[in-house]
């Protein structure tokens, strides 16, 4: 599947690698608002061994219908900002290529503007694109369904920079119905990334913990979302739908067995022709 992504800072630049080193992903371009880097080779700048082009463009050298014509996609990942979507999001739409966008800053207009793109191509939204987080979510509403009058608290942990209440964090709240304002941050050091829903019962604690310990945990969740998007009508999604078919598993086309012995990332084909011909062999994890 050809692949253009939307952003390289230092997450964006995580997902590249993982997307390069993929058997399933073929990474086209990459779109950035800054000329550093310009028409560079991502495989060569991350030093990845890759025949994949992954050329960066700046946003303003063409538009995103320009770009889509001459180096066409089946699928636009986003790691930006709110404004990328202007950039790229009715082009893609138009052309039926599906969109991967894990902004966590959209306003409602441009939440309603994904959903409008949702009604003619396919579109996934995720603040927080790690299968794992996503996990934590599902799990957290099946503990509120079985005790819902329990206490609830939600820390999140990140970088000494990060200034705003995390995505994940009010996804989380909203998710759980409980108030934003109650969300407990920590801003120390180099935090990538920690989420904690504390139940509190009157004589015991559940304490459901996630914790990215390396962005490429971003590109992962880009691979499981591509991946499961694939066989999914038009339509708007979030990480929720694509996981929950996973705790079902009893349902029709879900082999037990393998999906309990075999994670998602290594039921991916043994190579693919790459476009000389030779076929790009599975990355050891």
């Amino acid at each position: 599947m050809k692949v253009g992504l939307i952003g390289f800072g230092r997450t964006g630049r995580s997902v590249a690698r993982v997307l390069l080193e993929s058997k399933e992903t073929y990474l086209q371009w990459v779109v950035r608002r800054s000329s550093a880097l310009l028409h560079r080779s991502v495989p060569e700048f991350l030093g990845v061994c890759s025949e994949e082009p992954g050329l960066i463009y700046r946003s303003d050298e063409c538009t995103g219908e320009e770009l889509f014509d001459r180096h066409p996609v089946d699928a636009v990942v986003d790691f930006s900002s709110e404004t990328g979507l202007d950039y790229y999001g009715k082009a893609a739409a138009r052309r039926g290529v599906s969109i991967v966008s894990a902004v966590s800053q959209y306003s409602s207009e441009q939440l309603d503007q994904l959903r409008h793109y949702s009604q003619i191509t396919k579109v996934m939204h995720s603040p927080n694109i790690t299968v794992g987080i996503n996990f934590l979510i599902v799990a957290a509403q099946i503990l509120k369904k079985i005790a819902p009058y329990t206490d609830i608290e939600i820390i999140e942990e990140h970088f000494k920079e990060k200034p705003e209440v995390s995505g994940t964090a009010r996804l989380i709240a909203s998710t759980l119905e409980v108030p934003e304002e109650s969300i407990k941050t920590v801003r120390a050091g180099g935090i990538i990334g920690v989420h904690e829903i504390l139940f509190g019962f009157p004589h015991q604690t559940v304490r459901l913990r996630h914790e990215s310990i390396s962005r490429e945990a971003f590109g992962n969740g880009i691979l499981f979302a591509i991946r499961n998007l694939e066989d999914k009508p038009i339509g708007f999604y979030n990480m929720e739908d694509l996981l929950l078919p996973y705790f079902k598993l009893d349902s029709p086309g879900i082999d037990v067995m393998e999906a309990v012995q075999r994670p998602w990332w290594r039921r991916l084909p043994v190579g693919r022709p790459t476009r000389n011909g030779s076929t790009k062999q599975p990355v050891s994890r």
